[in-house]
């Protein structure tokens, strides 16, 4: 497989800190490739900055063998790399279907006459692609349907249906779990495997660990900003450094728990 992205001492740098450290990372076309790590290791960063929304402070990345350091948000996207948001970015006002259509619509601008000429195909063209992403994403029945309507796991769901409406050569899909049960995340891991066969690679950020080691070919972790460790979900699974990461994470989490729970003991024993 060729090297679809590819990113070599990718650094990201907020007031003198580095929330991505000299990053290496490659995604072969036509893989689906995991990054996880605990909470502020600097994934988000990570997709921001392919993406072109925050500047890189030193490093390249390139997509398709091309550079991407000159290029806007929106030209990245026309090469083909699209990506999510955490924070979903929906048309409130317009239903599920047109939420999609306002996506998949080329960005480029046509004259007049092409306009007049061509518009039928366009429209059948998008239709197409909008109906296809609906149907990928397990949407298709909720495509009349305002997003304020709708669950918050489905409105994840029309989230990631969105960006594949564009249909993308590379998707970053960055959480598309969270807020979803375990059956739902099962179901969204099995719709974003088959995007493989529509010629589509994935690149995934997730706190469900479940999830990425489920559908991943090989994963990357990241712990402040850096590569920790990289491999296939069973080296990932025993690796100490990752173990070590997230039992970290965890400890902290118990801790501040424990905290909470005495604070809590310490009130209705005052009362």
């Amino acid at each position: 497989m060729s090297v679809l992205l590819e990113t070599k001492d990718l650094t990201v740098t907020f007031g003198g800190l580095n929330a991505n450290d000299h990053v290496d990372l490659k995604v072969d076309s036509g893989s689906f490739v995991g990054l996880i790590g605990p909470n502020g290791a600097g994934k988000t960063t990570f997709i921001d900055a392919i993406t072109g929304f925050v500047p890189t402070s030193a490093g390249s990345a390139t997509f398709g063998g091309q550079d991407l350091s000159e290029l806007k948000p929106h030209q990245r996207a026309q090469l083909g790399l699209v990506r999510t948001f955490q924070s979903l970015e929906l048309f409130e006002d317009l239903s599920v279907r047109d939420n999609l259509l306002v996506a998949a619509y080329p960005t480029r601008w046509y004259t007049l006459l092409q306009d007049i000429f061509y518009v039928k195909q366009k429209k059948n063209d998008v239709e197409e692609k909008v109906d296809w992403a609906l149907e990928v994403a397990g949407i298709a029945h909720q495509a009349d349907i305002l997003p304020t309507d709708l669950p918050h796991g489905q409105r994840k769901l029309v989230g990631v249906a969105r960006a594949l409406a564009a249909q993308p050569n590379l998707v970053l899909l960055d959480e598309p779990a969270a807020g979803l049960d375990t059956a739902e995340s099962n179901s969204l891991g099995t719709h974003l495997r088959d995007l493989l066969k529509h010629d589509i690679t994935v690149f995934l950020i997730d706190h469900d660990m479940g999830l990425v080691l489920s559908v991943c070919d090989y994963i990357y972790v990241m712990d402040f900003g850096k590569i920790i460790a990289e491999g296939t979900p069973s080296e990932i699974r025993t690796n100490p450094e990752v173990i070590s990461a997230y039992l970290g994470e965890e400890a902290g989490e118990i801790q501040a728990r424990s905290a909470e729970e005495l604070r809590d003991m310490t009130i209705e024993g005052n009362e």
